[in-house]
Parts: C-alpha cells; sequence; structure tokens
C-alpha cells in the first residue's frame, strides 16, 4: 500500500510539473526530489533521498493516491511500481484504500 501512494506521488510529478502548481500539498520541486528513485531508466535503482521521504511525509497521500493510473507517468519517466515503493522506502504508511 505505501508503494501506491508512491506511484501516486510519481504521478503528481507528473502533474506539477505541467502544471507548475501545488498538487497533494507538494510543488514540482518537492515532486522532482522524488523522480530519481521512481525512474524508469535507471539501473539500478536508486534509495529515496532524505528530501523525497521528507516531502513525501508532508504530503497529502491520499491525494496522491488519485493519481497512480495517470498516464503522464511515462511522459516524466517514472515507473509506478517504482513510485509505489516509495512511502514503505522512506517508512510511510499507505492510505489503506490506495
Amino acid at each position: 500500500m505505501a508503494g501506491k501512494k508512491a506511484l501516486a506521488l510519481a504521478l503528481m510529478v507528473v502533474l506539477v510539473a505541467a502544471t507548475a502548481q501545488a498538487v497533494c500539498d507538494m510543488d514540482n520541486d518537492d515532486f522532482m526530489a522524488c523522480q530519481p528513485a521512481a525512474a524508469a531508466t535507471t539501473d539500478p535503482q536508486p534509495a529515496p533521498s532524505e528530501a523525497c521521504c521528507a516531502t513525501l511525509g508532508k504530503a497529502d497521500l491520499r491525494c496522491l493516491c488519485s493519481y497512480k493510473n495517470s498516464p503522464w507517468l511515462s511522459l516524466y519517466n517514472i515507473d509506478p511500481k517504482r513510485a509505489m515503493e516509495l512511502p514503505a522506502k522512506c517508512g510511510l504508511t499507505t492510505p489503506p484504500d490506495c
């Protein structure tokens, strides 16, 4: 479930980058802090940065979950599976309905 929040976060990165507005309590810089750890073409996958985890800790994870199936992810090189793993890697709990 924590991974689902991460996916939602990745989706939000795409939306925020496209609109330059805060989404789910995250702005473009916040989303970009997590992009390397969710990138589809990075191997091996890096751990989320402290900045990424701090951002996820302040984000509205339930809101981010609503973006987990967004087609925008591929435009930002976000792997949905990797994005969904981020909250757990940051020690966060994913909302039960995510």
